[in-house]
């Protein structure tokens, strides 16, 4: 008897060590399945994102929204994430106790700031911190990023964002970075030139000749 009780123990604790074993994997599989589909989903909204503009009352000038920081950033999209007609507005922002939190509303005619601040968020990566940074063109072509971009003066949407999440606490996040690199969809097709024609010498008949031109594109975005 005392010799089957030893084994039932034995079995009953190798037992509760695989099934201890099991949930862990789980719970980290579960983790990181759900980061996953955060990451997607950011991602897909920011290659969305429309140059929204809107009226200021005060200036009565029309502005791009586009508030870029490098630990916040705003902006319309034309996805959302409940699959609703419209645009939407997003933003995230940190929060130093939860983490990435996330605001959405609808995006009218306006700017949709006030209907954000008005919105509950919801934690997207908790226990994470976002950095942002911004994808520009120089002059002479080469591209350059910066930790801001606001649209209300620049007047245009950057050409691509790139978000660093990074974990606050090693051990709740899984001390595991996630980045985003998403280009804006709305600036694939800036350097294309419209069909001209292009008058020539008098050709036969007395009918001016023309020679077409078709597209022409500066380069690969």
């Amino acid at each position: 008897m005392a010799l089957t009780a030893m084994l039932l123990t034995l079995l009953s604790s190798g037992m509760y060590s695989v099934v201890r074993d099991w949930d862990n994997d789980t719970d980290v599989l579960d983790t990181q399945l759900n980061e996953t589909v955060a990451i997607l989903q950011v991602e897909r909204a920011l290659q969305g994102a429309f140059p929204h503009s809107y009226l200021d009352t005060e200036s009565l000038g029309r502005f791009i929204y586009f508030p870029g920081e490098d630990e916040s950033l705003a902006w319309v999209s034309s996805v959302s994430p409940q699959r609703r007609g419209g645009l939407t507005a997003w933003w995230l922002e940190n929060d130093a106790e939860q983490g990435v939190l996330l605001r959405l509303a609808p995006a009218m005619s306006d700017n949709p700031t006030a209907r954000l601040e008005n919105t509950e968020p919801v934690v997207l990566l908790e226990n994470y911190a976002a950095t942002f940074s911004y994808l520009y063109e120089e002059v002479d072509g080469s591209r350059r990023w910066r930790d801001d971009w606001p649209g209300d003066q620049l007047g245009v949407l950057p050409l691509a964002v790139h978000i660093l999440f990074s974990p606050v606490d090693a051990d709740a996040a899984r001390g595991r970075p996630l980045e985003v690199v998403a280009r804006i969809r709305a600036n694939e097709h800036r350097t294309i030139r419209p069909a001209f024609a292009v008058q020539s010498d008098t050709g036969v008949g007395g009918f001016s000749s023309s020679r077409q031109v078709g597209p022409r594109s500066g380069g690969p975005l």
